[in-house]
């Protein structure tokens, strides 16, 4: 009995203690600059008009797609508020791309079998994770198969394609990654590389963040505003500094 309820004491201790790091998280969070109530959600006035209007757009991510920097808001609220978009967040901090270690179906791969298939979507738009560079992922090479069952999950490049292949067979709309701005990953700059192999092959998008000088080229206080670290955005970074430029490239695809 007493073992019973040690064990009862020590699920509600950890648990507990979760949701204190969680409150504190948050506490810390808002305090940035780069959270600062200007820029939250409710803030943000819609676009008097917008090619985007009406569309339903698919997000796949993880970290940075959900803004775990930003309090949960990201560059797809952002633009679903802006342009009256329905957006569908598909994001889980800290997965990868890659099924290699994937113990409880959180890799993007596992996650986007979870998206109802019936979604009338218009777009469906991938982050090319991070997570994958830092965790040493193996990038793997560009396959020669279309057939989705045939890509090595267990590695980046298959990973990617199978994504591809499984959205358009799905949803039978454009696919689109992004890329993370850039910063000391040569890593993530070999799956960048990588991306615009698959994209000769598979026709996809690219918002390609990491090689845009224009974009990456601000100031340290700007830098300071727009990021919590090297990696993730304040809310601030995603409404000021990424956002119109993928609504620019956005706009260009439907059509503006």
């Amino acid at each position: 009995m007493k073992r019973i309820i040690k064990n009862i004491s020590d699920k509600i201790f950890s648990g507990l203690s979760r949701i204190l790091d969680a409150v504190l998280t948050n506490i810390k969070l808002s305090m940035l600059p780069g959270n600062a109530s200007q820029y939250h959600i409710k803030n943000v006035d819609e676009l008097p008009e917008s090619p985007l209007k009406g569309k339903t757009i698919i997000f796949l991510g993880s970290s940075v797609t959900y803004g775990s920097a930003s309090l949960g808001t990201s560059f797809t609220d952002y633009i679903g508020k802006r342009n009256r978009v329905k957006t569908i967040k598909e994001a889980v901090s800290g997965t990868t791309l890659v099924t290699d270690g994937d113990t409880c179906g959180t890799s993007y791969v596992s996650r986007i079998k979870s998206i109802t298939p019936e979604i009338k979507a218009d777009l469906f738009i991938c982050q090319l994770s991070t997570n994958d560079s830092t965790q040493g992922k193996t990038l793997g090479e560009v396959s020669e198969s279309f057939n989705m069952d045939s890509f090595n999950t267990d590695t980046i490049a298959g990973a990617i394609e199978y994504i591809i292949a499984y959205a358009k067979k799905t949803w039978n709309c454009p696919v689109v990654f992004f890329t993370n701005p850039r910063y000391d990953s040569p890593q993530y700059g070999k799956m960048v590389d990588m991306l615009y192999k698959i994209q000769k092959k598979w026709d996809i998008g690219i918002i390609d963040l990491w090689n845009n000088e224009k974009f990456n080229n601000i100031s340290k206080e700007e830098y300071s505003l727009y990021m919590f670290d090297s990696i993730h955005p304040t809310q601030a970074g995603y409404l000021k500094w990424w956002t119109p430029v993928i609504e620019e490239y956005l706009f260009k695809l439907f059509g503006i």
